[in-house]
């Protein structure tokens, strides 16, 4: 029999969209982006794309639009089907999934209830120290009105929550299945409904419970609420890990944000990450933003086209296949910002994770703190403002979430995006790719930090040999700074008490100790 010619086996996926209306609740966010550049590009047969937009820092929605439309990203795809084929793609929908009845007009909620087929419902704060009221207002009250809306809709197929798959904490192995919420979600909407922001902080932590920020909290309260809805309407959760930069397509290394390993090898590669309070024998899940995009239509596709309604979990996870230590992370990452320099290194990259927090907060101290306080003072001194104190405080900030989430370690189950997987043929599989096989980690984390340096700091390629001769001056005023503090000590020991010398010499090799990590 003759092989069956690449051309002639079905896209699937793109076929399951076909004269659909879609629509995506934020879609300016990361995910959001590329969820919707992923429709544009490669499922160009779908009717119409809504997308749900708020005004934000005195911008109109369709301004905030035409915004989204001018990044890179979307470079591909505009040079493919032209720029104007794409602002004809997108309706935009004024509403705010905060406000009540999701801020949307009479004309507009009648429209969507007459011709939205699928719903993707992305928009939430993804801050982890978020307050309080604003992440229920957003995560879990936005996501009952959109439920609501939802079982007005007449035509509706899917609607698909996108979750994730750190917020049932308790639970160190997360099954594809629902759990019990952490508190009655309506009870908790209406709870902060009527109190001041005030009163709900000063309950805060008496609400959380052991749940140790408000993004995990909201969002396990909205699984819960979703849960309910599924007798009602054709409802899946979708839990993704931790969404890093774009792996292959469009962009590659494209992100907006400095979460995640993107952040700590930013932070370390300008020399103000010195020290980490961390397991560092642990690791955490992450997945490149255009696999779990593919993974999220080929979950909705097995839903839609295959009519597998018994699987209503999805984890959209990687560590059951990539185990990445917190340890191969900056090591790798070490090597990379030594090949590719970032401007302005404010020390040679170097420090650790340390298991002792006691040894960290010296570190802090001695590192991060001391060094801070005596640029700021030079950057004065030269007649600009103090930054980085600033940037070390932010630091410091983030550590605080950090480091609950490096001395914890969870892991995830996700057999159904496997039986899914194995449902995709040659041409599907190409187009919707859901595994790492040809990952090359280093090379992918070099490409990150490329695009990290182009679109996060504005650092064009142009830059790199700059970068490359300041980091050889860091370099030895690195090794200089270490033999003057060297020869101080020294300078010390030798004028002082054989006591008081006997007590520094235990000092000194203490912190040598801490300098040699």
């Amino acid at each position: 029999m003759a092989e069956t010619k690449v051309e002639e086996i079905p896209d699937r996926i793109a076929e399951s969209f076909k004269g659909q209306n879609i629509l995506i609740t934020g879609g300016t966010g990361f995910l959001g982006k590329v969820v919707v550049e992923k429709f544009l590009r490669c499922l160009p047969n779908t009717q119409q794309i809504y997308m749900l937009i708020r005004p934000k820092k005195g911008k109109d929605p369709k301004h905030r639009l035409e915004e989204m439309f001018d990044s890179p990203l979307f470079e591909k795809v505009k040079k493919q089907r032209g720029a104007e084929t794409l602002k004809k793609s997108v309706t935009v929908i004024h509403g705010d999934v905060s406000l009540v009845g999701l801020g949307l007009s009479s004309e507009d909620r009648k429209v969507l209830c007459e011709k939205i087929n699928i719903v993707y419902h992305a928009a939430a704060t993804v801050r982890f120290d978020e307050l309080l009221k604003k992440a229920v207002l957003l995560n879990t009250r936005g996501t009952k009105q959109m439920l609501e809306l939802a079982r007005e809709m007449k035509h509706l197929k899917l609607f698909a929550h996108i979750s994730t798959s750190y917020c049932h904490l308790e639970e160190k192995v997360l099954g594809e299945k629902p759990y019990p919420p952490p508190a009655d979600p309506l009870k908790i909407i209406k709870c902060v409904e009527w109190m001041d922001n005030d009163v709900v902080e000063a309950m805060t932590d008496k609400i959380l419970g052991r749940i140790p920020n408000t993004y995990a909290f909201t969002k396990a309260l909205s699984e819960s609420l979703v849960e309910e809805a599924m007798p009602h309407i054709p409802a899946i959760i979708l839990r993704p890990s931790i969404v890093i930069p774009v792996w292959k397509e469009p962009l590659p290394g494209w992100t907006d944000n400095i979460n995640g390993p993107t952040g700590l090898l930013i932070g370390a590669g300008k020399g103000v990450i010195r020290t980490m309070y961390c397991n560092d024998t642990g690791y955490a899940d992450y997945l490149p933003v255009d696999i779990a995009i593919n993974g999220i239509l080929a979950s909705s596709w097995n839903f839609i086209y295959w009519k597998d309604h018994e699987k209503r979990v999805y984890n959209l996870t990687s560590s059951s296949e990539f185990k990445v230590s917190w340890a191969e992370i900056i090591a790798r990452g070490r090597k990379i910002t030594e090949k590719v320099p970032l401007n302005g290194v404010v020390w040679y990259p170097g420090g650790s994770m340390k298991k002792s927090r006691l040894l960290h907060n010296i570190c802090v101290l001695l590192f991060h703190m001391i060094p801070a306080y005596l640029i700021d003072t030079l950057i004065f001194l030269a007649g600009y403002k103090p930054i980085m104190c600033r940037v070390q405080r932010r630091i410091q900030k983030g550590f605080e979430v950090f480091e609950y989430y490096a001395n914890n370690q969870w892991d995830f189950e996700n057999s159904n995006m496997y039986e899914v997987r194995s449902k995709l043929n040659s041409v599907e599989y190409e187009n919707y790719q859901l595994h790492g096989e040809d990952m090359d980690i280093d090379a992918y984390f070099e490409t990150c930090i490329r695009a990290a340096r182009i679109y996060i700091l504005n650092e064009p390629p142009e830059t790199l040999p700059a970068a490359r001769r300041h980091l050889r001056i860091m370099y030895w005023v690195d090794i200089i700074t270490k033999i003057l503090f060297f020869v101080l000590l020294i300078y010390i020991l030798a004028s002082w008490s054989e006591s008081f010398r006997a007590l520094l010499i235990r000092s000194w090799l203490f912190t040598i100790r801490i300098l040699s990590h």
